[in-house]
């Protein structure tokens, strides 16, 4: 049982449970499983974008440039839709994971040929891909007249009563659960955020697994590009404006390391739906936005300290092991 509780993710859980038990005090229908499955829907594309992030973040960098990767190809997709109709909605979405991979891919050379850390990498191109934004756009909208009846009813679609769009999203969680927990990519994420230079001796190709893990998170935002505009049926410069701390929020109170090698799939996913929940419960019960921004922030501060406690106490039985060795 300890070492079942030792999990950071089974506390998550746990506080999600409560915090669903709470807000049912005020709103008793809001635990209601349909209501939990718009919960989940609502919150997909965040967990999407979430889980991009976290490979990005487990190898000590970070992509501030994600929310206006998705502006940039939400844009780009929108277009072609409003001026060629006809093109199916599989080859759009092909399109979208194109262009975000692209995107990423600049960030990623710059941090790997370069040497540039990422952060000052990624608050660069988050300002040039929304201005490109609005270069291809010329400031203007794409509304829901200009869009297709397919463009917009894809993810609207249910399949055994659940929403493409949450399918869409278990799809992806299921595709970086086996990234990070079978695949020889996946084990040197973990080494190059634990060690960097010990992963270069071990073989691993650091810069060059950074170039990746940027692609990745790249297409994740690319996808997401089509999956929010379809969603919110407009197309403009603001979308997902400052969305980029939300996803690192998501990551951050699911326990996935700034410092890198520690974190999860189901981390990320429950960090996203925490937050998800709190967007959707506090209109709810008539809590004001201001305080849910409030609860958010107050809610990474507390897993920020835990995370560094957690690393702390896990650094101190190493070195007692070393000397009892």
């Amino acid at each position: 049982m300890k070492a079942f509780l030792k999990y950071r993710e089974v506390w998550l859980l746990a506080a999600i449970v409560v915090l669903i038990g709470l807000i049912s005090m005020r709103f008793p229908g809001f635990a209601n499983p349909a209501n939990l499955r718009q919960v989940f829907n609502d919150t997909s594309i965040l967990m999407i974008l979430a889980l991009g992030q976290m490979v990005v973040i487990l190898t000590r960098s970070i992509d501030l440039s994600m929310a206006s990767n998705l502006c940039f190809t939400g844009m780009v997709v929108a277009m072609l839709n409003a001026a060629h109709p006809a093109i199916p909605i599989p080859l759009l979405i092909v399109v979208a994971l194109l262009v975000g991979l692209v995107l990423g891919a600049i960030n990623g050379l710059l941090v790997w040929r370069l040497n540039i850390p990422s952060i000052v990498v990624t608050l660069g191109t988050l300002t040039i891909y929304r201005g490109a934004t609005f270069v291809i756009s010329g400031g203007a909208w794409v509304n829901a007249d200009q869009m297709s009846p397919d463009f917009i009813g894809l993810q609207r679609a249910a399949f055994l009563g659940i929403p493409v769009l949450s399918w869409i999203a278990i799809l992806v969680i299921a595709l970086f659960f086996l990234l990070m927990t079978r695949t020889a990519l996946g084990r040197s994420i973990y080494a190059i955020g634990v060690n960097p230079t010990a992963s270069i001796y071990a073989g691993i190709d650091v810069g060059r697994t950074k170039f990746i893990v940027f692609c990745i998170s790249g297409m994740a935002a690319g996808l997401c590009g089509y999956l929010w505009i379809s969603r919110y049926v407009i197309a403009s410069v603001e979308v997902a404006n400052g969305y980029e701390l939300n996803i690192i929020a998501a990551c951050v109170i699911g326990g996935i390391s700034i410092a890198g090698g520690i974190g999860s799939v189901g981390g990320a996913v429950l960090g996203a739906l925490f937050l998800g929940i709190i967007s959707n419960a506090l209109p709810v019960i008539n809590i004001s936005p201001f305080w849910q921004m409030a609860i958010s922030g107050s809610a990474i501060i507390l897993a920020v300290v835990l995370n560094a406690r957690g690393e702390r106490r896990q650094g101190r039985i190493i070195l007692k092991k070393a000397e009892a060795a």
